[in-house]
């Protein structure tokens, strides 16, 4: 087959499905298990947007006639609740792992023995030993594994990632990442998720990684529920604020809500010792409206899969390129790993008062 270059695009760069050219070659074919949130956001997504990418199958045991009925609007002709029947069928090369979070390891076991390459929604598992055994066995498969962590493919952070791994600004001394939702999830999705260190900052955990080029050693969070008390009564926290310490001296600063009253609010800083770079808040448009009483921008983004379309659609076809091409993943189970070590070590901090080292929980 021929070798193809991976290009990250955004969604303003591809045209839809429908409009795709027939004679257009499909590379792979997927099969996706899981047709909730963020599985609808990548069905639609590689419908439109991912050409070399075939879905052959969606399974979800919630299946229902809505989201059958949107599954097949975007070209899927095969829907089923048993995700046995994606792992079972030789022609399915990859699968797109979107169930929740207390499954992701068991299907990329599952997968990775049935030969399937495998990309997963972060996080692995917040069971380690759990996410030990998922990555092992597609090693042992050898099978590839990716890890969803899309912000890695978002313009403005990658942008922010390039200008630090360039040396302009010299040693990382400091990282500032805020990331707050507009709306917090249900109740039944908080109960599953693991907490808003595994849920939420895992995806700034993994950020922290990606943009100091070094491992954090010691993790210290404090966490409130000022949002919704009954993701208090859930056993979890819905604010949270944690400093991480790397191995080489430097320090990282995030923040979480889970809601933010103007919608997505995703920014990141790299303080060194030359100079600083920041990104600012994505939003729509850039239009500024001025008149004589103030002037205005334009509000942010109120849903996560408008934020980060471009990211979701760059991440896909990394993989993609990855399976097609016999690459590696440019995020791999290892690093899929290590913001599991960090939200462990960030959610003990939390419980117990004090700074916590990835030594104490590897």
């Amino acid at each position: 087959m021929q070798r193809r270059e991976y290009n990250a695009v955004t969604k303003a760069q591809r045209c839809c499905k429908n409009n795709k050219k027939e004679s257009e070659e499909i590379n792979m074919k997927a099969g996706v298990i899981g047709a909730g949130r963020i599985g609808k956001v990548h069905i639609k997504n590689i419908s439109m947007y991912v050409p070399e990418v075939e879905i052959k199958t969606v399974a979800d045991p919630f299946m229902n006639a809505e989201t059958e009925e949107f599954v097949r609007k975007c070209g899927v002709t095969k829907v089923t609740k048993d995700a046995e029947e994606i792992l079972q069928d030789k022609e399915i090369e990859a699968v797109i792992i979107c169930s929740s979070t207390d499954t992701h390891s068991k299907y990329i076991i599952e997968a990775a023995k049935a030969r399937k390459h495998i990309f997963c929604e972060k996080p692995v598992d917040y069971d380690l030993k759990k996410v030990h055994e998922a990555i092992d066995t597609a090693k042992e498969a050898n099978v590839k594994l990716q890890i969803g962590f899309c912000r890695r493919f978002d313009h403005n952070h990658r942008g922010v990632y390039d200008v630090v791994r360039s040396g302009k600004i010299g040693d990382v001394h400091m990282i500032k990442i805020s990331s707050r939702d507009p709306e917090p999830p249900c109740i039944d999705y908080v109960k599953v998720s693991g907490g808003i260190f595994y849920d939420m900052m895992i995806h700034d955990f993994d950020m922290a990684r990606f943009l100091a080029g070094d491992e954090v050693v010691e993790v210290n969070a404090v966490g409130s529920v000022l949002v919704d008390p009954e993701i208090g009564k859930a056993g979890d926290v819905d604010t949270a604020v944690v400093t991480l310490k790397f191995a080489g001296g430097a320090i990282g600063m995030i923040d979480n809500s889970r809601k933010a009253v103007y919608g997505y609010d995703q920014r990141v800083e790299v303080f060194g010792s030359k100079g600083c770079v920041r990104n600012e808040n994505d939003t729509p448009n850039t239009v500024i409206v001025s008149d004589a009483e103030n002037t205005s921008y334009a509000n942010t983004y109120s849903v996560m899969w408008d934020r980060y379309t471009g990211a979701f659609v760059s991440e896909i076809q990394a993989f993609a390129d990855a399976v097609v091409n016999n690459k590696e993943t440019p995020v791999t189970g290892m690093d899929g790993l290590y913001p599991v070590l960090m939200a462990a070590a960030a959610t003990r901090s939390a419980r117990e008062g004090r700074p916590v080292k990835i030594a104490e929980v590897e």
